[in-house]
């Protein structure tokens, strides 16, 4: 008798979450279970057998105020995925990290009687709690890849479990700085620096200016200098030699390869968010550099709670890493902290690193099938 597959509803809205989720997924196929999966994802998800119900860049958006601009074609794209879903009712949905819209899809299919989980804990941390009601009632299971993040939802009747970081296991198998900078054809004794200001179009039309003329400054500074930025993909690649043209600096522009580009450099200058985690489990200096639109920060100031916005500093609740946002963002005050890399201070940082590294298991994604199986259950 055949085994019947398992009905995985999911939707990953950003190219991380596609990447986690495919990752899931391809374990679980692993374990010799037959998958059927429905919803929204991208290249990963679909090599896994996703038929994506649209394209998922459409759901990935900026801060607070673009999502205002393109509220129409979200909600409706939100109300397919539910109709779809509940059509398929799935043994379980799975929402992956874009909480703003998966936690109201989780919330109405789980009044619908269907189960769901969600994997990317948001940031309740950062936000005041009365984002864990939502939660609450729209998810049966957190997966979290933090392990204080846990110690939250559980102090509150949140079913929550810690499934590691997928960084942990990833990064281990990257080759050392002399074989990735061969890979990209630099000199084994260079001093470089990589640069990455997001994989958005509108992170990258925010940073890449400011990040330009510090660039500027330190290649003035430094002369020796080597600058690499990893483009997210074809498009940013396009966007930011375009941006740059006329920029006269010892500069390599590559299409995706960040974890390659970091682990190649001797100090970052970095927009905040899961590549702050990345560098620090690689053990490279940073500085931290982020601006949004001045709507957008007034009114995420007043929701934030957590002082810092580098994952690094989150987790060691000190900063480790300096983080310069909105105004304190400037080209001399970027290049002044990256210099001082340079010269020495990033050796603090690196220790620090790895005390925190150490906190933080492996092991992501058979975890997560581990902590998914038993919601699957048929009655």
């Amino acid at each position: 008798m055949t085994e019947q597959p398992s009905r995985i509803g999911i939707c990953a809205g950003e190219m991380s979450g596609d990447l986690l989720a495919g990752a899931v997924m391809e374990a679980w196929a692993n374990r010799g279970s037959h998958l059927k999966l429905t919803g929204i994802g991208g290249n990963r998800l679909q090599a896994a057998g996703l038929q994506s119900l649209c394209p998922m860049d459409r759901l990935s958006v900026m801060g607070l105020v673009e999502p205002l601009k393109r509220l129409p074609e979200l909600l409706s794209i939100r109300r397919q995925l539910i109709v779809q879903q509940l059509g398929e009712g799935p043994d379980l949905f799975l929402g992956v990290d874009s909480p703003d819209f998966n936690l109201p899809v989780e919330r109405r299919l789980r009044r619908a009687g269907i189960t769901t989980a969600h994997l990317v804990s948001p940031s309740v941390w950062a936000w005041r709690k009365g984002r864990i009601e939502v939660i609450r009632k729209a998810t049966q299971r957190m997966l979290c890849l933090l392990p204080f993040e846990v110690e939250l939802y559980r102090s509150v009747g949140i079913d929550a479990v810690c499934v590691g970081h997928p960084l942990v296991d990833e990064l281990s198998l990257l080759p050392d700085a002399t074989t990735v900078r061969q890979s990209l054809g630099l000199a084994k004794k260079q001093s470089i620096v990589g640069v990455l200001p997001g994989s958005r179009e509108a992170e990258v039309r925010q940073h890449l200016p400011i990040f330009a003329r510090a660039m500027t400054e330190l290649g003035q500074r430094h002369p020796d200098l080597h600058f690499v930025i990893p483009a997210a993909n074809a498009e940013r690649r396009a966007q930011i030699q375009q941006m740059l043209r006329g920029v006269d600096l010892p500069l390599t522009v590559t299409e995706g390869q960040g974890r390659v580009v970091m682990q190649a450099s001797n100090a970052l200058m970095i927009a905040s968010g899961t590549a702050t985690l990345e560098a620090m489990l690689l053990g490279k200096p940073m500085v931290i550099g982020y601006r949004m639109a001045g709507l957008s920060w007034f009114i995420l100031s007043r929701l934030v709670t957590s002082p810092f916005v580098g994952l690094p500093n989150i987790l060691a609740g000190e900063t480790v890493a300096p983080e310069l946002l909105q105004q304190e963002l400037t080209p001399e005050q970027l290049a002044d902290a990256v210099s001082d890399l340079l010269s020495g201070s990033g050796d603090a940082q690196t220790a620090r690193y790895q005390e925190l590294a150490g906190q933080i298991g492996g092991n992501f994604a058979d975890r997560c099938v581990d902590a998914l199986l038993p919601l699957t259950q048929r009655s």
